[in-house]
């Protein structure tokens, strides 16, 4: 399931319960799935057209006059070209509002580096009074709108175009700033989120079946961190690897080195892209150019161990 395909069936059931919720798009409902809210709700839908910089202001406004607003467009559009006001009119009065974007990273695929968000996270990890979530699939998503729906402050939300596993576990209750341990490793830990979660842990498969102990974590919640499982799996371990599908600046990678550097210097490898734009192709061809794979997480692993 596509997480975006989950924000859509997740947003309609909310507006079901909640007569506050208000639903803001630019003018791409149909992608972000926004659109079966629209349906619903028609008089608490509002698609502001190709201005994402008015949808955040009107988003902002909203929130003032007591609305709980969901503002969705593409990640690229908005956290690029509305990053100011999400700055000065949502973050800086800490407002009630909800950032779900969709399209991000390189799974995009062929649309390209134009619309491929590579550093969106890195520009929502910056902001004061702003909270980051990427969940890993589709249920896990379903939770993280319920989750932030409760909670007040502005929030981030990344998520995914293509279908993605299924991996988080049945019983399993999202909450912010926690961490899901697939795995504690005594060999090396593997910090993921977003759709590299499922690559780790198909990486872990193939390196325990050969004697090399390998943890999962799947760290969802990128601002707050979960600096308690962090530590427990930097003292258990030898190495700790990050996989994001993001610049290795500013992500997930570097939110992990910055704090380990300071509690427990450790080994650390980052796995995302290396200070590049993506490009055109197909999801699984650009996630083997950029060095994505399962088979390059146990490539990296085993290199990293050796030296």
């Amino acid at each position: 399931m596509a997480t975006r395909d989950a924000y859509g069936e997740a947003l309609l059931e909310l507006g079901k319960k909640r007569k506050d919720i208000v639903v803001l798009d630019a003018d791409l409902s149909g992608s972000t799935k926004t659109g079966k809210f629209a349906k619903a709700f028609p008089e608490r839908f509002f698609n502001i057209g190709i201005a994402e910089q008015d949808m955040i202001g009107t988003a902002a406004g909203l929130a003032l006059a007591g609305k709980l607003p969901f503002a969705s467009t593409f990640a690229v559009f908005e956290t690029g070209r509305a990053w100011e006001q999400v700055r000065q009119t949502i973050c800086y009065s800490n407002l009630n509002v909800k950032l779900v974007a969709t399209h991000g990273g390189i799974s995009v695929g062929e649309d390209g580096a134009s619309h491929q968000a590579t550093e969106d996270i890195a520009l929502m990890r910056v902001l004061p009074n702003m909270t980051v979530i990427v969940p890993s699939d589709g249920n896990e998503t379903k939770q993280v709108i319920n989750a932030i729906s409760e909670y007040y402050g502005p929030v981030y939300v990344r998520l995914g175009r293509e279908k993605v596993p299924m991996v988080m576990p049945d019983h399993y209750e999202f909450k912010i700033g926690k961490a899901y341990v697939f795995h504690i490793g005594k060999d090396v830990n593997i910090v993921a989120t977003g759709i590299m979660v499922s690559k780790a842990l198909e990486a872990s498969k193939i390196l325990n079946n050969e004697g090399i102990d390998v943890g999962v974590i799947n760290m969802s919640t990128l601002k707050p961190l979960d600096t308690e499982i962090l530590l427990k799996a930097a003292k258990a371990s030898a190495l700790i690897i990050t996989a994001e599908e993001h610049s290795i600046i500013g992500g997930l990678g570097s939110a992990v080195t910055e704090f380990l550097s300071e509690s427990h210097p450790i080994s650390i490898h980052r796995m995302g892209l290396k200070d590049a734009f993506g490009c055109s192709g197909r999801p699984e061809e650009l996630l083997k150019y950029y060095g994505l794979t399962p088979e390059d997480i146990t490539k990296t692993i085993k290199i990293a161990l050796k030296k």
